[in-house]
């Protein structure tokens, strides 16, 4: 946000053209707002709005937001099935949203995402990571 808001790095939201979505991650956003009293809500979706011309939010979103199934470690538990299966919510939470990309700052989520669309039929979704859509719409010179 620092380096976009003084102009250190230029944005080119053209670059975007897949429509995409945000998701909010467990530990960044609501547990954080438990614990320390504030949740990283509004920091990435300044970051979306810089980036791209067109983006959505999930339903619900926020405090409310359904996990993608992928924290607390469930990634290397062995539990693949409960993960698969509870991940199920999120897809089709993607999917009602029309995104053709979902976006995430979570190294559990990009992982869980990337690991289930297959198992529910989205294998077409782009899953990235916050500080992938700032280096796409990155003007070089």
């Amino acid at each position: 946000m620092k380096y976009i808001k003084e102009e250190r790095i230029k944005i080119d939201k053209s670059k975007i053209t897949k429509l995409a979505a945000y998701h909010d991650p467990c530990n960044y956003g609501r547990k954080a707002q438990m614990l320390f009293g504030h949740g990283y809500f509004q920091e990435p979706r300044w970051i979306m709005d810089q980036c791209a011309e067109e983006w959505v939010d999930l339903y619900p979103m926020e405090m409310n937001q359904t996990c993608c199934g992928g924290g607390g470690g469930t990634l290397t538990t062995g539990n693949d099935e409960e993960r698969v299966y509870y991940g199920r919510k999120k897809i089709d939470q993607i999917k009602a949203s029309g995104a053709e990309m979902i976006v995430v700052p979570c190294h559990s989520c990009h992982g869980q995402l990337n690991n289930i669309k297959k198992e529910h039929g989205f294998e077409e979704l782009e899953v990235k990571y916050l500080w992938e859509i700032v280096a796409d719409a990155l003007i070089l010179k």
